[in-house]
């Protein structure tokens, strides 16, 4: 269990760290990372630091379809380790 939380520490760092990289394209007028990818990169399990990026970043806040799947990311994982610590479940790892 503690390597899946710390797998899932590390996507979202690297999550968060590729929001700040956008910003920075963005900032420079350089070819931008995709919004599907951002999504892919929420769903997979980089939600809460894509959250994060939001906020610190003020990186695409006003986008609502990508909240939306944000949200519904940040909730699926946060039930997910909830069961998973709830039911005494080992890992695979």
């Amino acid at each position: 269990m503690k390597s899946l939380l710390f797998l899932l520490i590390i996507f979202n760092l690297i999550t968060f760290a590729i929001f700040g990289f956008d910003k920075f394209l963005a900032r420079t007028n350089r070819q931008r990372i995709s919004e599907k990818t951002f999504l892919m990169l929420a769903i997979i399990g980089g939600s809460v630091g894509a959250v994060f990026a939001q906020k610190i970043f003020r990186h695409k806040t006003r986008k609502f379809k990508y909240l939306f799947w944000v949200i519904l990311s940040i909730q699926f994982i946060s039930f997910e380790l909830l069961w998973a610590f709830s039911s005494g479940y080992k890992g695979i790892f």
